[in-house]
């Protein structure tokens, strides 16, 4: 919306058609390369306990980018509170156990972070996640 506004302003104060045409044209690719590389549409988490944890992002262009973590790399899955833009904020991390010492974590993957699902939503994929962990340490 606002580079509409920019590419009419432009227009209005150098009446030349071809600034218009341009600015438009920039601002289209801007919103393509918005929805390409920026917007995210669908975030979801697969955990199979005997390999590990899948993280995909799907975008609004349709790529879909994906991580995975192996198993033997996670510490533990925890629900994390932070204070963001005057209000606390709840988010579900992955605490990554360093290799070198094994009751420390080495890295903190936070999941989620497009989407921020409520508090609720949080606590029942935490009761999940920790129900397969308890699996992988009871075996």
């Amino acid at each position: 919306y606002m580079g509409w506004l920019v590419a009419y302003g432009l227009f209005v104060v150098s009446q030349n058609s071809m600034v218009l045409s341009a600015s438009i044209f920039i601002t289209l690719i801007g919103l393509l390369v918005y929805l390409h590389f920026v917007k995210i549409d669908q975030e979801s988490l697969l955990i199979i306990d005997s390999l590990g944890i899948q993280m995909t992002s799907s975008y609004a262009s349709g790529k879909e980018s994906t991580t995975f973590i192996e198993m033997n790399q996670v510490k533990d899955v925890v629900i994390n509170e932070a204070i963001y833009m005057q209000k606390v904020i709840y988010y579900l991390c992955i605490l990554l156990q360093d290799p070198i010492e094994p009751h420390a974590v080495s890295e903190v993957v936070p999941l989620f972070q497009s989407s921020m699902p409520r508090l609720d939503c949080l606590v029942d994929i935490y009761k999940s996640c920790q129900e397969i962990l308890e699996q992988r340490k009871k075996s």
